[in-house]
């Protein structure tokens, strides 16, 4: 049909940048670590089977052991209690994972602040200077984390009081964007799409909260965010599809046409 060669020509348009949003996977990529009495996730693997050797003269191959929500990875709705009846990794369908992104840049208030809270005003301010949000967007926040990846203590950035800091959303924001916005759902350069200190947020975790609720994907420890324009470009999230499973690492790119 001439529209999907159209498609296809437009994807592979010299003109065409691709940005890669993925971190690798390597035993160095952080993992989230949860209070007590809760259980943190193992971190990643790889094992070697073999390597042109005695094991297999032919072939290089390993097997690994990972986390659902290791590095750069996709929340599904039932990821979190309030979604607990809505689509599973394997189920979500891939118009939601696909769409125009929209990048909000407060690495600058972050920088200031660890703890820098998102406000609804932050967005509609972003709104007024580049137009309304378009349908069924990827929502991407900027926080200039991104920095800090490669080194896991600094990413995770836990302080003297013994608690996580990076920045993330208001509750009000939170609940804003996902039940009266159209937005896809939420990534985020951070390990989570909540702030480090949302669990003493009413209710706690709101982005999860309110984005797993509405039936939206999160994303998080996506890479490479301040390569992104505030408006045009279009993100594709492609995580493993694990049957059952509450959210998986996924290879997430954004396509960015020439002027």
């Amino acid at each position: 049909m001439p529209g999907n060669h159209g498609t296809a020509a437009a994807l592979l348009d010299d003109g065409t940048e691709i940005i890669d949003l993925t971190w690798p996977l390597s035993a160095s990529t952080p993992t989230i670590q949860l209070p007590a009495p809760k259980v943190s996730p193992p971190p990643f693997e790889l094992h070697e089977i073999s390597r042109y050797d005695a094991r297999g003269e032919h072939e290089y191959h390993n097997y690994f052991v990972s986390p659902e929500h290791g590095g750069t990875h996709v929340d599904a709705p039932i990821h979190w209690f309030t979604g607990r009846d809505l689509d599973d990794i394997s189920t979500v369908p891939l118009n939601r994972l696909i769409g125009p992104a929209v990048v909000l840049d407060v690495s600058a208030a972050a920088a200031n602040d660890p703890d820098y809270l998102v406000t609804r005003a932050d967005v509609e301010n972003f709104i007024e200077e580049h137009g309304p949000i378009p349908e069924r967007a990827w929502f991407l926040l900027n926080t200039g984390w991104g920095q800090f990846y490669s080194d896991p203590a600094r990413f995770l950035n836990r302080g003297e009081d013994g608690r996580p800091h990076w920045p993330g959303l208001t509750v009000e924001c939170a609940r804003w964007l996902a039940r009266e916005t159209n937005v896809l759902g939420l990534g985020v350069d951070t390990i989570g799409t909540d702030a480090g200190i949302s669990s003493a947020f009413e209710p706690a975790h709101p982005a999860h909260h309110y984005f797993h609720e509405a039936g939206k994907c999160g994303m998080s420890s996506v890479a490479n965010l301040e390569r992104l324009p505030p408006t045009g470009a279009t993100v594709i999230a492609a995580p493993v599809r694990i049957l059952g499973g509450s959210a998986a690492p996924a290879r997430v790119f954004a396509l960015l046409p020439s002027a």
